[in-house]
């Protein structure tokens, strides 16, 4: 039988999860926009260039360790926040909080969390959380008055999600949150035993920075689609953005910055960082992936901000790729989510020391004992 210790990378765990789990939670987390062109292009843009290494230098000792958001972590990558964790693994954000403290690394926190801060802010890791700017502004600030309370080190405003995404698998499964029977998914449900028993009888679903306000995505089914295109705010602008980063106070970052320009207006607002990001490919099918517009962002920033590329991570090598063209860190969900679905937080544990044993050694393969030493001289396009 398939286990966790035969997965190797981020795929192997794919394969897992999707044994694992009933099919409309599986293309939740694997699905995205349209034709999921922009999702493929994530990972295929970094086969556009190839790693140059350098030889005969020591790298008996080698430290990947980087400071990003105030914070020294001891990865080069963090776990991007993602919604809905409970419905992949009962353990949910629990798990990954766990997983990330083992390795020091930031955790991303979802405004559709589906464990509450409290029970996370015990977890000694540096977190990340994921602000939705919605309509009702005292939700909005209700999650910024718990950051401050609860040992949230960055808000990352998350500015690509105007709209819904169309994300047609969603449609065909019928997926919601939470869950819903219906007589095309029953057979689905019924031959993922393992996950069903989990669902219904372990703690009630519930999405914690919601359920005191709103009945969205907690009492009643809704896809995550309608939610941002009815609950968020269409409205939301730079002003809008820069006051949030005024009632936050600390560290402020915004997530879905994709053009040199938006990248400018960030410094302008003052945000600390920005994650080059297209949503995993479930917003805007089509446009380029971060990776591909990172040099740029990079060369016209100039080190003003720090740069996040996110989405589309599926080895250590992609990761040095972005980090020789201007990245200050890498973020990724997909990369754990399936580890998460497979096995809970070992399988998050696995995913990332297989992730981190890439990273040990490609660099040593480079010639390079620290993330400093990549740069573009390391990197050639065809």
């Amino acid at each position: 039988m398939f286990k966790i210790n035969d997965c190797h990378n981020v795929n192997d765990f794919r394969k897992l999860a999707k044994k694992k789990l009933p099919s409309p939670i599986f293309h939740y987390i694997d699905g995205a926009a349209d034709d999921e062109v922009t999702y493929r292009r994530n990972t295929q843009s970094y086969e556009k260039c190839s790693l140059i290494p350098k030889v005969l230098n020591n790298v008996d000792k080698v430290d990947i360790g980087l400071k990003i958001m105030g914070k020294r972590i001891d990865l080069p990558f963090f776990l991007s926040p993602t919604a809905l964790q409970r419905l992949f693994h009962y353990e949910g954000e629990l798990a990954v909080a766990k997983a990330a403290e083992k390795f020091n690394t930031f955790f991303g926190i979802s405004s559709l969390s589906t464990v509450s801060l409290e029970r996370i802010r015990e977890i000694k890791t540096p977190k990340i959380f994921q602000l939705y700017f919605h309509k009702d502004r005292g939700l909005t600030n209700s999650m910024i008055d718990k950051c401050k309370t609860g040992g949230i080190d960055a808000i990352a405003l998350t500015v690509d999600t105007i709209t819904g995404g169309n994300r047609e698998r969603d449609l065909r499964t019928g997926f919601t949150s939470p869950p819903k029977l219906t007589l095309k998914s029953l057979l689905s449900f019924a031959t993922s035993p393992s996950w069903s028993l989990n669902y219904l009888f372990r703690e009630k679903f519930d999405l914690p920075f919601l359920s005191e306000y709103v009945k969205e995505g907690t009492d009643i089914q809704v896809s995550v689609s309608d939610y941002f295109s009815n609950m968020l705010d269409q409205t939301m602008n730079w002003k809008d953005a820069e006051n949030v980063k005024k009632k936050w106070g600390g560290t402020f970052c915004l997530k879905g910055i994709m053009s040199k320009e938006d990248a400018k207006k960030a410094i302008d607002i003052g945000a600390d960082a920005i994650m080059i990001s297209n949503h995993g490919g479930r917003q805007l099918d089509g446009s380029a992936s971060p990776f591909d517009q990172l040099e740029e962002i990079a060369d016209y920033v100039s080190g003003k901000i720090e740069l996040i590329c996110d989405g589309g991570i599926r080895r250590g090598t992609h990761m040095l790729k972005a980090l020789s063209l201007g990245a200050n860190a890498c973020s990724g969900g997909r990369l754990y989510l399936y580890a998460l679905a497979a096995a809970g937080q070992k399988g998050v544990e696995k995913s990332i020391q297989n992730l981190k044993n890439e990273l040990l050694r490609d660099m040593k393969l480079m010639g390079c004992t620290k993330i400093s030493q990549l740069n573009k001289k390391n990197i050639i396009f065809f």
